[in-house]
């Protein structure tokens, strides 16, 4: 079916994102596709809304509606164990945060949750929380400790070296304790738009997937837009893109699975979780 409106994709604009987008635009005509940058939670909220038709999303939005959508194979923004970008900023003893107030951030929910779930179940802790704009000094103001993601999180890490906050990395606690990796953003697609225009969503999530495999077989150019755009060296940038991973195979799908179910059972989702995913014919052939 032809479409006659571009089909919109959404990019979390954070640099672990970027490689699953950062060579996927010039496959994409602009005169049929259109990206939009935004931070998760407004990607997220898009998305439901009918606003986007694809985009990179948090994991615990996908699962808020997971009925509505369909998960592009093979993508996703994951870490087998520390994650960098996922961080929990101590004020105080860690004794006196489980008993306290954290400051989460706005910007997305899977860290959120991923936080509350580890509190409850790990630490077997009730804190408090309050929800604020992602700015360190002025969360450490109101709380005892701050959640931050993405870039504004990788910052406030280089700026803590002088400052010496003890700090958590969620991604290497959830391992420690689960022995799985973490999923922290999915790509999907909404049903009716998988339906509509099966070939065009294809023709997406194949750019995506060259995208990936072209960044990470060679890092010096995203590498290098890192240093430009964010600061920092060459070293951290490179470890950085080496230590998340882009797929979202039987390990990765398993570590989520126990999420949602984590997250299920402690009331954060009302409903159990059952991915589907969208089938591109063209991959599928090649894969097999």
């Amino acid at each position: 079916m032809e479409f006659n409106r571009p089909i919109t994709v959404g990019r979390i604009d954070y640099a672990n994102v970027w490689p699953i987008f950062h060579y996927a635009e010039e496959q994409l005509p602009a005169d049929r596709f259109k990206i939009e940058k935004r931070v998760p939670s407004a990607l997220n909220r898009a998305l439901r809304q009918g606003e986007i038709d694809i985009t990179s999303m948090s994991s615990f939005a996908y699962a808020e509606n997971a009925e509505n959508y369909l998960l592009l194979p093979d993508l996703s923004v994951s870490a087998k164990g520390r994650v960098n970008s996922i961080l929990l900023f101590l004020n105080k003893p860690l004794e006196e945060v489980l008993k306290g107030r954290i400051a989460l951030t706005t910007t997305s929910a899977t860290s959120v949750n991923l936080l509350k779930i580890l509190m409850k179940l790990y630490y077997n802790a009730e804190p408090s929380y309050i929800t604020m704009e992602p700015k360190l000094d002025e969360m450490l103001e109101e709380a005892d400790a701050a959640l931050l993601i993405g870039d504004t999180a990788i910052h406030a890490s280089w700026e803590n070296a002088k400052r010496g906050l003890r700090v958590i990395d969620l991604g290497e606690l959830w391992r420690n304790w689960t022995g799985y990796g973490m999923t922290f953003a999915l790509v999907a697609v909404r049903r009716e738009i998988a339906a509509a225009y099966p070939e065009a969503v294809a023709d997406v999530h194949r750019a995506l997937l060259a995208s990936k495999e072209k960044s990470l077989r060679e890092l010096t150019p995203l590498v290098e837009k890192a240093c430009t755009l964010l600061g920092g060296e060459a070293d951290y940038w490179s470890r950085y893109f080496k230590e998340l991973h882009y797929d979202f195979g039987a390990n990765e799908q398993a570590g989520l699975t126990l999420y949602f179910d984590y997250a299920h059972q402690l009331g954060l989702l009302p409903n159990e979780v059952q991915m589907q995913f969208f089938e591109d014919q063209n991959v599928l052939k090649v894969n097999k």
